[in-house]
C-alpha cells in the first residue's frame, strides 16, 4: 500500500514538473491565433442568437 502511495506521489510530481517545463516554452503565434479564433466564435455566437430569437418568434406566432 505504501508502494502505491509513493507511486502516485512521484507520477504527480513528474507530471508537474513536466507540464511546468512545456508551458514555459509558450508559442509566439498564440496571441494572433488567438485574436481570429474568438473573432469567427463571436460572429457564430451571434448568429446563433439571432437566430434562436427568430426561431422563438415563430414558435411564439
Amino acid at each position: 500500500m505504501k508502494f502505491a502511495i509513493f507511486l502516485v506521489i512521484l507520477i504527480g510530481i513528474l507530471a508537474l514538473v513536466g507540464t511546468i517545463l512545456l508551458g514555459g516554452k509558450g508559442d509566439h503565434n498564440y496571441d494572433e491565433q488567438t485574436k481570429g479564433n474568438i473573432s469567427r466564435l463571436s460572429w457564430i455566437y451571434i448568429i446563433l442568437a439571432i437566430l434562436t430569437i427568430i426561431a422563438f418568434a415563430i414558435y411564439l406566432f
